[in-house]
Formats: structure tokens, C-alpha cells, sequence
């Protein structure tokens, strides 16, 4: 298939745990105003720079991002990171997803705190040389545009402080924290106990 006529999908891989209102937000910008066709939410089984212990279970942070994008046609929930080998190094991953969909051209989407560090992935050099990268901004790790590779674009999507840290320590302090998250997570996190998700 000729490249002007690959989809844009833009790769929003991560743990997830769980998704907010911030990945979905920042999602919902690169669709409407950075020229992609599509994003995939790839739930990554197990991080290589994060504990295992931190995460829920990869059914239940898969289950989140699918109630969270259900309704938007532009956006996926993915699993495909569950069927490579563990742990989940992101080259890897975009070699396969390139095999696998010769009909897509593909943006890997991360924050500018992985960024900061992208010199510790794994074969960090050659996922910049050979794959398109998005930086969206984060709260306190401001980035240098024209020091960027070629490859690498940095977009001006609005600034979330929040995470997926903060969403689970109020939930293990009952907090009613709705707001941060799709009404259909809060939804299905109000109808499990504290100790059945955390």
C-alpha cells in the first residue's frame, strides 16, 4: 500500500493502572489536532522500569481502558503486548506491530518524563531512527524543540498533573474521585471492593 495512504495510528502504550481522564484527554488531542487517524491503547503486561506488585491484574487495567474508549471510534484497546515475551521492551513491540500491519504508519506516543530518561530503553537509538515518536508535555520536564531528532515531534496538547498513582491511593483512602476517571470506570471500580482491585 502506497505510505500516503496508511492509517495514522498513533501507540499510547502503558500500564494503565488505571487509565484517567489525563490519557484520555491528551489521546482525544493528537486525534483532532495532530493529524492521526486512530490511537491504540497498548496495556503493557509488565513494565521493565516499574515493580511488578504495583500493578493491578492485566484483566482488570484491560477491562479499564475498554470501558474508558468504548465510545470513541478513533480510539482501541489493545492487548497485543500480552502475546510477546516478557518483559515488554518497546522495540520489540513496534517491530512486531510493524510485521503485523504493513498497512499503518505508526507513532509512539510517550510523555516528556520518558523522554528525559529514553537513553535507558532498551535499544533506545534505534526506536528513534526507525519509528516516528510524539512527546507530549508533562508538569516539570520542559523540552528543548530544537534539540529534537528528526523522528521525534513534540506537541502542544494541554498539561495533566495527574496519574494513575494518585487515582489509586485515593482509592485505597475511599476517596470519591469520579472526576478523574470515565464515568464507566468509576462505575466498575464502585462495584468492587478496595481489596478485590487493590
Amino acid at each position: 500500500m502506497d505510505k500516503v495512504t496508511k492509517l495514522k495510528t498513533g501507540i499510547f502504550s502503558g500500564s494503565f493502572n488505571p487509565i484517567h481522564i489525563g490519557h484520555l484527554a491528551i489521546a482525544n488531542y493528537l486525534c483532532e489536532y495532530e493529524g492521526l487517524d486512530e490511537i491504540w491503547f497498548l496495556v503493557s503486561p509488565q513494565n521493565p522500569l516499574k515493580a511488578h506488585s504495583e500493578l493491578w491484574s492485566d484483566e482488570l487495567r484491560l477491562k479499564l481502558v475498554e470501558l474508558a474508549v468504548e465510545d470513541y471510534p478513533r480510539f482501541h484497546a489493545s492487548d497485543f503486548e500480552f502475546h510477546l515475551p516478557r518483559p515488554s521492551y518497546s522495540i520489540h513491540t513496534l517491530d512486531k506491530l510493524h510485521a503485523t500491519y504493513p498497512e499503518r504508519e505508526f507513532y509512539f506516543i510517550i510523555g516528556a518524563d520518558n523522554w528525559t530518561r529514553f537513553d535507558r530503553w532498551y535499544q533506545s537509538e534505534r526506536i528513534i531512527k526507525e519509528n516516528q515518536l510524539l512527546i507530549y508535555p508533562r508538569p516539570g520536564y520542559p523540552i528543548e524543540k530544537r534539540e529534537l531528532p528528526k523522528t521525534v515531534r513534540l506537541v502542544h496538547s494541554p498539561v495533566f498533573e495527574i496519574s494513575s498513582t494518585f487515582i489509586r491511593q485515593a482509592l485505597s483512602e475511599g476517596k470519591d474521585v469520579r472526576y478523574f476517571v470515565h464515568p464507566r470506570v468509576w462505575n466498575y471500580l464502585a462495584m468492587h471492593t478496595k481489596d478485590e482491585l487493590l
